[in-house]
């Protein structure tokens, strides 16, 4: 018999409101036991995580590559003879890993780059009488992608960034992924190879952000920083915005599964723990109008979680965040999913294109049981680097236009001084701004009237 999970059940709309209730930002995530010894050696004093980042940015910026070799050395536990890795031993590594992993690549890189050729931009311009109006879109020259590869390698996070920066047309595209015992990742290199970037620096952790953000000996000060990290990695990204632009400050992965009675529950319990054993702070969630699914899905998690690989880091996540939610109706069920404005929703119910117009945020919507987000993750197309901690309300998944950037155009010629000079003048004079009216009226006496 397959030992329980600990999973938070709670029943009723008011009682699940309150279960899905945020507990904070960035600042709430505390470190773990094995983060704050590895402080204490590193720095010899304990400190915060903030503290810790604040250090290595400003040692980085202070002294470049060395600080990069030294955290490398302290953090990572690797003597790195060279920073940047040179492009022949991508292809090495991405001829030496398993055929049928190459093909899942090339065809993953392939999906991700069909859906954001549909996502392009143009530049416009629009011609009139008055002269014309328009805007030009303009890729970002360079970019820095980070890709994580401590406790967990994912090439997939690659492909979802840099594949959609080179249909947007970025010039120049810069990875960074910590080392291991011997070396960068070789899935890191092969998925570096089959999105065709132009750099790979074996730099981790908040070092590599810094790097990225100010510029080093190898490193290249880039244009914006994009991937997911750890904690270390996501509040470098906060610090150094400004310097840089960034993507966004992706947090802990989480799922909400909208499930009616119709739902199959070894299913709902699958694509729960797809979140779950991402991190020990993943949230899986289920919002359920079926008191039946409920039970089941709790056998079934019991019963799946045991034959998981990272089982302890799932049973964790369950055990930290997971809800399990029993309310009326399919609607309350949105309107909850709505207020919790999650990563990735999945509708497994009898109708789901009904419930789709009721979604206002979600990072992206699997529509049905035969569309799971591990699909998402991997190879339907959309890039899986979504937004967290509830941010969908505001921010958008990695898309074409963020790699975009857009220069305004005004082409005005004497009509329009004519009709807008006057107006312009006037809200200049308001704001006690006479040069800006100066620069109208000294125009306007040159211009015949209309």
């Amino acid at each position: 018999m397959s030992e329980p999970v600990s999973i938070r059940v709670v029943h009723g709309y008011d009682a699940a409101r309150e279960a899905l209730r945020r507990k904070g930002g960035l600042e709430s995530l505390e470190l773990s036991e094995g983060a704050r010894l590895g402080i204490q050696r590193i720095f010899g004093e304990a400190l915060s995580a903030e503290q810790v980042v604040d250090r290595i940015i400003a040692d980085v910026r202070k002294r470049g590559d060395d600080a990069l070799l030294h955290y490398s050395r302290e953090i990572d536990r690797v003597d790195l003879d060279r920073i940047e890795v040179p492009k022949s031993e991508w292809r090495t590594a991405f001829d030496t890993i398993q055929a049928d992993l190459r093909e899942a690549m090339i065809l993953a890189a392939a999906q991700i780059r069909s859906f954001h050729e549909k996502q392009k931009r143009t530049s416009w311009i629009d011609f009139g009488s008055e002269g014309a109006l328009g805007q030009i879109v303009r890729p970002l020259e360079r970019i820095g992608v980070y890709a994580p590869g401590g406790t967990a390698v994912y090439p997939s996070s690659l492909l979802m960034t840099a594949v959609p920066g080179r249909v947007a047309g970025v010039e120049e595209i810069v990875v960074a992924s910590p080392p291991g015992p011997n070396g960068i990742s070789p899935l890191i290199m092969a998925a570096a190879h089959v999105a065709d970037v132009d750099r790979v620096i074996q730099v981790g952790g908040a070092q590599a952000i810094a790097a990225l953000a100010y510029g080093t000996e190898t490193v290249p000060r880039v244009d914006k920083i994009f991937g997911p990290g750890n904690i270390f990695v996501v509040l470098a990204k906060r610090q150094v915005f400004g310097q840089v632009a960034i993507d966004q400050l992706p947090g802990p992965t989480e799922t909400v599964v909208v499930a009616d009675s119709s739902a199959d529950p070894r299913l709902t319990a699958a694509d729960m723990l797809a979140q779950a054993e991402h991190d020990g702070m993943a949230s899986a969630i289920l919002i359920t109008t079926s008191e039946r699914l409920a039970l089941l899905v709790q056998t079934e998690l019991a019963f799946q979680v045991a034959r998981l690989e990272r089982e302890p880091i799932a049973r964790e996540s369950l055990a930290t965040n997971g809800v399990i939610a029993i309310v009326p109706t399919v609607d309350a069920a949105i309107e909850l999913s709505n207020l919790y404005a999650p990563e990735h929703l999945c509708l497994l119910l009898k109708n789901p294109w009904d419930a789709v117009p009721l979604v206002k945020h979600a990072g992206g919507i699997f529509v049905g049981e035969g569309s799971p987000e591990a699909l998402g993750d991997y190879t339907a197309g959309p890039s899986h680097v979504m937004p967290t901690g509830g941010t969908a309300r505001f921010f958008s998944p990695i898309n074409v236009g963020d790699f975009t950037k857009v220069i305004s155009r005004a082409d005005a010629n004497d009509r329009a001084l004519n009709r807008l000079g006057p107006a312009t003048i006037a809200l200049a004079r308001a704001e006690g701004l006479g040069g800006h009216a100066r620069a109208i009226e000294l125009r306007l006496e040159r211009v015949v009237p209309d």
